[in-house]
């Protein structure tokens, strides 16, 4: 089975941030970090070059396929702010619908930036996104 892209790396996601290019998503990614690592407990971990994480979880398909990811995070990517992890909780879906303008993939959520979104709402998703990577998906065998 092939290994898995995404792992964590020794990038500082502080450094990381300082070089994000655009201003405004550079200052929605401080926030998202101080967010999330509040939420979640955990500390920044950079995973792959672009995306930062909070805590761990291990997942196991039926195909057998098994590994590690972040249980949630963020990518600032160039015209768009991905989260990921907030989605998946039961909670979810009502939140969703009192975010702001926002768009979702099959398992991210994507904001323009932060101003466009309800901060307290998004530290909700984050905060189930957490609990419900840890304690529902998290398979520790």
């Amino acid at each position: 089975m092939a290994a898995n892209k995404t792992t964590p790396t020794r990038v500082d996601p502080h450094e990381f941030i300082a070089s994000v290019t655009h201003p405004v998503r550079r200052a929605d990614s401080r926030a998202l970090l101080e967010m999330m690592e509040e939420v979640s407990g955990q500390p920044a971990t950079m995973w792959g070059p672009t995306i930062i994480g909070f805590g761990t979880y291990h997942y196991k398909y039926d195909s057998g396929r098994e590994g590690d990811a972040g249980a949630i995070g963020f990518s600032p990517r160039s015209t768009i702010l991905a989260l990921y992890g907030l989605t998946i909780a039961p909670e979810s879906g009502e939140l969703l619908g009192k975010l702001g303008k926002h768009k979702r993939g099959v398992a991210c959520l994507y904001v323009n930036k932060l101003a466009d979104v309800d901060f307290g709402v998004l530290t909700e998703l984050a905060r189930y996104g957490y609990r419900h990577m840890m304690e529902v998906v998290h398979d520790p065998s």
